[in-house]
């Protein structure tokens, strides 16, 4: 599975962006896809999860309630609206994406997805 992330760029606190991960190479009703982030100096940590099929989500708890992760099947994309950002928000955005459905207790972590976007820069400022 091919994948490229876009629609990083400069946002104010309190404003929206949108994210994009353009996935290639593989079915995409077959992949279960997630986005994941790296601040600077700081591990890749998990930001939101949907399941293949029945489109199950799930979000760490510093973005429940404020981001949004949804898939455009006609363009074989997933999106990450992202409303009301904060400074602690910047970060370089990952997706990835997984065949098999992941095991729901290890669905945060960064070994249980099989392939990667290169990573787009979001920047929270004012």
């Amino acid at each position: 599975v091919q994948l490229q992330a876009s629609g990083g760029g400069l946002v104010q606190p309190g404003g929206s962006l949108r994210l994009s991960c353009a996935a290639s190479g593989r079915t995409f009703s077959l992949v279960n896809m997630a986005w994941f982030r790296q601040g600077p100096g700081l591990e890749r940590v998990f930001v939101a999860a949907i399941r293949r099929g029945d489109t199950h989500t799930y979000y760490s708890d510093s973005v429940k309630g404020r981001f949004t992760i949804s898939r455009d099947m006609a363009k074989n994309t997933v999106h990450l609206q992202m409303n009301s950002p904060k400074p602690e928000d910047t970060a370089v955005y990952y997706c990835a994406s997984k065949v098999n459905r992941p095991i729901t207790s290890a669905i945060r972590s960064t070994d249980t997805w099989e392939y990667w976007g290169q990573g787009t820069q979001v920047t929270v400022s004012s």
